[in-house]
């Protein structure tokens, strides 16, 4: 049920007052009602109205000195104000001063409902964004990252840790996906308990069923003594089964079923062991596509998959990657008994601008090279890794479209009419590249030149606008 919202009104007309109150919902607004400017000050702070309904003339003076007291509180509530004497040019001023609305008087009862509702909404939403605000972090588990698409996982794995439900991570490798399972782990109820990991493509198949649910001695060669398997060292905890499109489809039955029941038998013994785990996986395969391609079991994915959490790449986490690459700098320097304390401006402007395939894997790797190879208080752009300071530009095949065709001096002529066919399909259709340059220098021209905004209509990232104007720019050279 939806909480009643605290309305005070301001009227010193004893009977509008009773008839504004019969307009309105017990249920919706819980009515304080005043007839001074005196009465409003000293109800307000006890209060704390969520909207206030604010006659101009009082008997001890005019409401709209009320208003600017309340504009300049913290958390002001939601004014409208309402007179018989209104004026365009006052309803303008109230507005100006921060009113939400303005009633001139007489109104009805729909009129002040919907005005009602209107600042009701725009609490709400107002509610909602300070919520967002105050939760926006910095990291989260092991994460560094403070980018919008950082603050969405962190929502996820809050929503997924909060409950028993198994999560399914999908993003590129070097993401940081066991660092998301471990973050369910330890904001879960079963923290306190372990938390297993299994990489499925690092393990033979003949031996990941044995490393899932153990076996007895004897089982197979090589067994020379009983062994606990993974899903027995998990109880209670929560069982990570990383790379999971690698397992194989027969033992992909078994995990199925050891999911629907939660009992399963070590290698070589007939006797069911039940255990209670929390299942999160995570592939950096395109899962849908595995089912398709009969590579992994459709009744399995619709199992696992309930809380998809998908890890952007470093390329479109914005300035995130300069947090990460400090941090990094920071923790490798005291490793390495270095002093280096940070980036110049052109090490900072290449770090963003590269794609870093490898996402944060590579990065971490970039910054051990370097501290490692290099001495000094201050990173340089000559000690970056060559693949970062020379920008390693994705090439696009639609580039190659963009050369001129040119007639072959021993080509017959039939041949010569047709290539002269083709250059004249060829001027009618602009290459997708210069459809996307266009694009982008329109986008950053109507957005005076700052690339985050034009990124933002675009809906691409900073890092991927920046990555197309050097890619273009060396084009051109």
């Amino acid at each position: 049920m939806t909480k009643a919202l605290r309305l005070l009104m301001i009227e010193d007309s004893a009977s509008l007052a009773e008839v504004y109150k019969a307009y309105l919902p017990d249920e919706q607004y819980q009515v304080v009602a005043v007839d001074s400017l005196g009465r409003a000050h000293a109800t307000y702070g006890a209060f704390q109205p969520d909207i206030v309904l604010l006659d101009i003339q009082l008997p001890d003076g005019n409401g709209m000195d009320f208003l600017a007291e309340i504009q300049a509180m913290k958390n002001p509530a939601q004014v409208i104000v309402m007179t018989a004497h209104g004026t365009s040019e006052m309803a303008v001023e109230a507005i100006q001063m921060g009113a939400f609305d303005f009633l001139t008087k007489p109104f009805d009862a729909a009129r002040l409902r919907v005005t009602l509702d209107n600042a009701a909404s725009q609490l709400r939403l107002g509610k909602q964004v300070r919520d967002l605000t105050l939760r926006e972090r910095d990291g989260y588990g092991d994460f560094i990252g403070k980018s919008t698409a950082m603050q969405s996982v962190y929502r996820t794995i809050d929503s997924l840790a909060a409950s028993d439900a198994t999560g399914f991570i999908v993003g590129e490798s070097g993401t940081g996906k066991e660092l998301a399972a471990e973050a369910v782990h330890q904001h879960s109820e079963r923290r306190d308990k372990a938390f297993i990991a299994i990489n499925c493509g690092a393990i033979p198949g003949e031996l990941m069923e044995s490393e899932l649910f153990g076996h007895l001695k004897g089982a197979f060669t090589g067994a020379s003594s009983n062994r606990e398997g993974a899903a027995s060292v998990a109880n209670g905890g929560t069982l990570f089964l990383d790379e999971i499109c690698e397992m194989s489809l027969d033992l992909q039955k078994k995990l199925l079923r050891f999911i629907q029941t939660g009992t399963f038998r070590k290698v070589g013994s007939n006797e069911l062991e039940k255990v209670d785990v929390r299942f999160v996986c995570a592939t950096n395969r395109d899962p849908i596509l595995e089912v398709r391609e009969g590579r992994f079991r459709e009744d399995l994915f619709y199992r696992l998959h309930v809380v998809p959490v998908r890890l952007p790449p470093l390329r479109e986490r914005d300035d995130d990657v300069l947090l990460i690459a400090r941090c990094f700098l920071s923790v490798f320097s005291e490793r390495e008994n270095k002093v280096f304390r940070g980036f110049s401006e052109k090490a900072e402007e290449a770090i963003r601008h590269y794609a870093w395939p490898g996402n944060v894997r590579q990065l971490q790797n970039a910054m051990h090279q370097l501290v490692v190879l290099n001495n000094g208080d201050r990173v340089e752009h000559s000690m970056l890794p060559h693949e970062v300071t020379s920008g390693q530009l994705e090439v696009e095949s639609s580039v190659l479209s963009a050369v001129a065709i040119k007639p072959r001096a021993n080509a017959s002529a039939s041949d010569n009419l047709h290539e002269a066919d083709h250059v004249a399909r060829r001027e009618q259709i602009e290459p997708l590249w210069l459809t996307e340059k266009n694009a982008i220098e329109s986008a950053i021209d109507v957005c005076s030149g700052n690339i985050n905004q034009a990124a933002g209509l675009l809906e691409v990232s900073p890092s991927t606008i920046y990555r197309k104007l050097q890619g273009w720019k060396k084009i051109r050279a």
